[in-house]
């Protein structure tokens, strides 16, 4: 099913369920949003801070569903002792109401994680930890298992949150894809950033593209409705993995190398015509060294990869996935280092540096908790219908994971 553009004369683009404008609007009138902002057309969020935003960008934020393929959730702040993203897997109850105001607040609906189990027990483990938070906060968080869940999640006031790796080296068999399946995985990202069983990530040496294991776990991912992820993989590896998946695939968090040349962490057209032929979807990221090559970096650069993407196969491929966390880090913070530079290839990254020699990683307007409402401004000021905005704020990612998961057993 379309909907129909009335407004801009885009072309329709597939419905996703949501939330129907009376309710977004009831939601305002319970005092979300400051009222004396909304006499001016615009809002000020939750009556802090300076920022406002349009009456039309809070109101499809409201009605939205919104997604974010990969979303750390909190990155450790070692300033706390222990950081809260310790502490809340860890110790019973220690998550407050002050800290899930910020995730009430931030706009988000449904978050899909981006841990990158070493093994198949650290991801036996990492899904006890979740499970367990589930259970500790159901009045707060919800797990997203099936399309339904994102309707359930945004109906609810809840946060859903998709448990999904950043890499597959937790799968030692095929057999293991069932596993994790059961226990609520429902996305994987075949590789990281070198090379697995599966195949090459793009700091790998040599990119031998797709084993045949990978081939293997590629089928059982397809069989048991998994999403194949390959946002980090290299190229060969990438394109194989396309022509090998009989259902979409994922760039869960991939910008375009049509941009930013000579990126081999962004994928270039071809390998979104073949991402966008399988019906799959792409979330485009918030970090500097992802949007532009050079400084200075802005929302604008990160909106032109909407743009291309769009432009290129059409907005239906379009979504977001930031790769930070909802604070808006995209690291551990406070730490005794930031990563690991000397990684053999690293500088592939073409990480952005100040004259102090530290780390340029955030956008400045992208790089707090209500970022998505930003977003959302941003892609109204480059005339994106509300149909075409909602569909990249999370329709997309709920039809193609749905499409994905449809017959699932």
């Amino acid at each position: 099913m379309s909907v129909p553009d009335e407004t801009h004369g885009r072309r329709p683009i597939p419905e996703a369920p949501g939330v129907s404008r009376r309710a977004a609007v009831q939601r305002l009138a319970l005092g979300v949003i400051a009222a004396p902002a909304v006499l001016r057309g615009r809002y000020r969020l939750f009556g802090e801070g300076t920022q406002q935003y349009s009456a039309r960008a809070v109101t499809l934020m409201q009605e939205s569903v919104v997604v974010d393929l990969l979303n750390q959730f909190r990155f450790a702040d070692f300033a706390e002792k222990p950081p809260k993203s310790v502490l809340w897997l860890s110790k019973s109850r220690s998550m407050t109401a002050s800290d899930w105001e910020m995730y009430r607040t931030s706009g988000y609906t449904v978050l899909c994680l981006g841990h990158a189990p070493a093994d198949y027990q650290g991801g036996i483990r990492f899904f006890a930890d979740w499970n367990g938070f589930f259970a500790e906060y159901p009045d707060w968080f919800t797990r997203i298992d099936d399309a339904s869940d994102f309707a359930r999640a945004k109906s609810s006031g809840k946060m859903g949150i998709m448990i999904t790796f950043q890499n597959s080296d937790h799968f030692r068999t095929p057999d293991d894809v069932d596993t994790f399946f059961t226990l609520g995985q429902r996305l994987s990202q075949l590789t990281y950033n070198y090379q697995n069983r599966i195949g090459s990530g793009f700091l790998e040496q040599n990119d031998g593209g797709l084993t045949v294991f990978g081939g293997q776990v590629i089928e059982r991912m397809n069989k048991v409705g998994m999403a194949v992820d390959v946002s980090h993989c290299a190229d060969r590896t990438t394109l194989d993995a396309l022509a090998a998946s009989k259902r979409p695939v994922v760039f869960s968090h991939a910008s375009c190398r049509a941009l930013m040349p000579d990126h081999a962490r962004c994928k270039t057209d071809e390998m979104i015509r073949k991402m966008a032929a399988t019906g799959g979807v792409m979330g485009i990221p918030f970090l500097r060294m992802m949007v532009h090559p050079k400084e200075p970096v802005t929302v604008e650069h990160a909106l032109d990869h909407f743009d291309h993407v769009k432009r290129l196969v059409g907005v239906e491929h379009l979504a977001v996935g930031s790769d930070m966390d909802v604070v808006g880090n995209p690291n551990p913070v406070n730490g005794p280092g930031r990563g690991n530079p000397a990684t053999p290839n690293f500088e592939r990254y073409h990480l952005h540096v100040n004259e102090k020699g530290e780390w340029l990683l955030t956008i400045k307007g992208l790089d707090h908790p209500r970022r998505m409402f930003d977003v959302t401004e941003g892609l109204i000021r480059r005339r994106y219908s509300d149909a075409e905005i909602t569909a990249i704020l999370g329709g997309n990612a709920q039809r193609v994971l749905g499409t994905i998961w449809a017959g699932m057993p």
